[in-house]
């Protein structure tokens, strides 16, 4: 996909990753980029910085993002790329994390991806072209110890964007999960699961990584390059992988509840 001349929405969009990308695909001559975010003030101000529209929205409740969709339709004509980015960190693993914390997890992470392709996919499928770029973890491809919900709901979204990729690859659709490990924003972990990171990475970084990704139309965009071999291992061996996983967990000394 070329960023140049399309028109692009990114949720989560008022600071971190998602203000990162809209600066890339400004940059990257991009006809029109419409932020969206559930803080009015902090979505008015990034939007205002970047010469973009801003838009009010909480990702958690559908008709907002229909609403959203209807507005940028309505403006611009058509969506190319919808980047459906919102999240937030969650820790506890089951004991210790309550129904309320893995429903929150679950909304965000997975009903808000669920939502944006409801109402975006129409308009795309009716016209054959249109790209979906969900934003997931390396936790949802690996696991992040103590952060069942975190996790759970990132892996979910990851098998959903696999699952639209399958549904609508032949009519045009291209999807694309981003999984990135850290990354210095608001939310930024300083450790993956309880094993560093293969780096903190700047928002900025990551965008650039973006932008290559949906220029090859490449599935995974993997910020940190190191996650598709752990992945790789993954898979040739999960009983190997589980139990190099149960020691990182021991190593860690972090005293995590079932």
């Amino acid at each position: 996909m070329d960023i140049k001349d399309s028109v692009c929405v990114i949720t989560g969009g008022s600071g971190g990753i998602g203000q990162a990308m809209a600066a890339a695909f400004v940059n990257a001559g991009a006809r029109a980029v419409v932020l969206a975010d559930v803080d009015a003030d902090a979505v008015s101000q990034a939007a205002a910085a970047l010469n973009c529209e801003g838009r009010v929205c909480d990702v958690t409740v559908e008709a907002d993002i229909e609403a959203l969709v209807s507005f940028t339709e309505s403006q611009y004509g058509q969506i190319d790329l919808f980047c459906s980015n919102a999240g937030a960190g969650g820790s506890g693993v089951l004991a210790d994390a309550d129904n309320a914390v893995w429903q929150k997890q679950w909304e965000l992470h997975v009903m808000s991806h669920v939502y944006a392709a409801r109402a975006v996919l129409p308009g795309m499928l009716a016209r054959g072209s249109g790209y979906l770029l969900n934003t997931a973890s390396a936790a949802g491809l690996l696991a992040a110890l103590g952060s069942g919900p975190y996790s759970v709901t990132k892996a979910a979204a990851v098998k959903l964007a696999e699952f639209i990729a399958i549904t609508h690859g032949d009519e045009g659709i291209g999807v694309s999960v981003l999984c990135p490990q850290g990354v210095n924003t608001a939310m930024a972990p300083k450790r993956l699961g309880d094993g560093q990171t293969d780096g903190i990475i700047e928002p900025e970084a990551l965008a650039v990584t973006v932008l290559e990704a949906l220029r090859e139309e490449r599935f995974y965009v993997l910020p940190h390059p190191e996650v598709e071999e752990y992945v790789r291992r993954k898979g040739d061996n999960i009983d190997r992988w589980l139990h190099g996983m149960r020691r990182l967990r021991r190593q860690a000394g972090s005293g995590l509840t079932d």
